[in-house]
């Protein structure tokens, strides 16, 4: 049974005050809604609608009589994750610097030791790499994998050829991945298809010495297209995102995949995810190559995401998928639109010698070069792209049983089948592969 609170709960900004220091201090806040017995009346103790800028990220409801009333606690637990706020609930102007700082929950730039500390350190490995930064892998604090993506932003010189992102070109990316993670905490459209985003800092120095060994480590063993980051001053920024570790690129899965049984379920977790966002945010990824998406070994059988209130179930056989990097993403947020314009980039709807970059110059003429437009079409797209790959990709299992080669068939066909669908949701409900 728990026991009653007996905090004082004044109106008004007072009230709100008072709520944004429990959400400073505590782990957990609890509100009551008064519900009378001889009434259908409920009477909120805490003005809710003062919080309209605050989104919490898990809830739990309980119940107790006390005095002839029932309340209904509400609790809201703080996970890893900073507490979501779009761009439409910053103040009026301030600064691009300072809205970033607010999605990190800090008053300015920390160092590389405040936010990786030495324990951490030195379990640092670098796994991926992109012209954005660099990727390492740690431990938390509960002793679990997690990825660290390191982004230099604002400095004058160039990394890996590109300028270095602006706070307001980064700005874009830290909404759309809080969005895209807390849609594994949705009830209407759910899903877990997205990379987790734990937390997110912004800190100031020179590169540490052991993410430089652990650079230096991946550059013998697998070679890297990047710039060493031995080159930035004490003064250069970076932003630090800490996601969920999502196991292997699909590109690097080549040949570790068992078979057609498990590139069937990659298929359709991706689909699935894919259309759990259009319908919650109207989102297009539009950069949807096999680097990534991101697949783990699991061991549970299905996996439920839920479309428009309905409750869905997929074999997993074996493999989760997360969908990762929305630096060139689309969607909006409570009537924003948060987008790219990559209207300009010359060089993205030039490249040769993959269908991939077949995919953006197609999108191009679809959304005739506006980017801020909602075009789920594009998703398709990229179905299209992944379904080209995992019919050319190797597997573990070479038998070429009847199951096999009837799954072959069926991804062709679904291959053929796929663009005449207008949005992956439309595909997901009604292609054959799927049903």
């Amino acid at each position: 049974m728990l026991a009653p609170i007996h905090h004082e709960h004044p109106d008004g900004k007072d009230t709100e005050r008072f709520i944004c220091s429990l959400l400073n201090t505590h782990e957990q806040v609890f509100f009551l809604v008064k519900v009378c017995l001889n009434s259908s009346d409920c009477i909120p103790t805490l003005p809710f609608k003062s919080l309209g800028s605050v989104r919490f990220l898990m809830f739990f409801f309980f119940s107790y009589a006390h005095q002839g009333c029932i309340y209904l606690i509400k609790r809201y637990r703080k996970k890893n994750t900073s507490l979501l706020q779009s761009s439409a609930s910053y103040d009026e102007d301030i600064s691009d610097a300072e809205k970033v700082y607010q999605e990190c929950q800090q008053s300015g730039p920390l160092s590389f030791s405040d936010c990786i500390p030495p324990a951490r350190m030195k379990h640092c490995s670098k796994i991926g790499e992109g012209t954005f930064g660099e990727v390492f892998s740690t431990i938390n604090d509960s002793n679990e994998t997690v990825a660290l993506k390191i982004i230099p932003v604002e400095g004058s010189q160039q990394v890996n050829g590109e300028q270095q992102k602006t706070f307001g070109e980064i700005l874009h990316e830290i909404i759309i991945s809080k969005e895209l993670s807390c849609l594994n905490m949705k009830e209407i459209n759910k899903t877990d298809g997205f990379i987790g985003l734990n937390n997110l800092h912004c800190v100031r120095g020179c590169y540490p010495e052991a993410l430089l060994k652990a650079w230096d480590k991946f550059d013998r063993q697998k070679g890297s297209e990047n710039d060493r980051p031995d080159f930035f001053d004490g003064e250069q920024l970076f932003l630090i995102l800490e996601f969920e570790f999502g196991g292997s690129d699909l590109e690097n899965m080549n040949g570790k995949l068992s078979s057609l049984v498990q590139a069937k379920s990659v298929l359709h977790q991706v689909t699935a995810a894919l259309a759990v966002a259009e319908q919650a945010l109207c989102f297009e990824h539009r950069d949807l190559h096999w680097g990534n998406i991101l697949v783990k070994n699991i061991k549970h059988k299905h996996n439920e995401f839920i479309l428009n209130g309905r409750v869905h179930s997929i074999e997993t056989r074996g493999v989760h998928v997360n969908i990762i990097d929305y630096s060139l993403s689309r969607l909006e947020i409570d009537g924003l639109t948060v987008s790219c314009d990559i209207s300009n980039d010359e060089e993205l709807f030039m490249g040769q010698g993959d269908y991939q970059f077949e995919i953006y110059r197609l999108m191009k003429k679809e959304n005739n070069n506006c980017w801020s437009t909602y075009n789920p079409h594009s998703n398709v797209l990229w179905l299209h792209y992944l379904a080209d790959k995992l019919l050319s990709m190797n597997y573990k299992n070479k038998a070429q049983t009847n199951q096999q080669k009837m799954l072959k068939s069926a991804l062709k066909s679904f291959q053929s089948e796929i663009l005449s669908y207008p949005s992956a949701t439309e595909a997901l409900m009604n292609c054959r592969f799927f049903q």
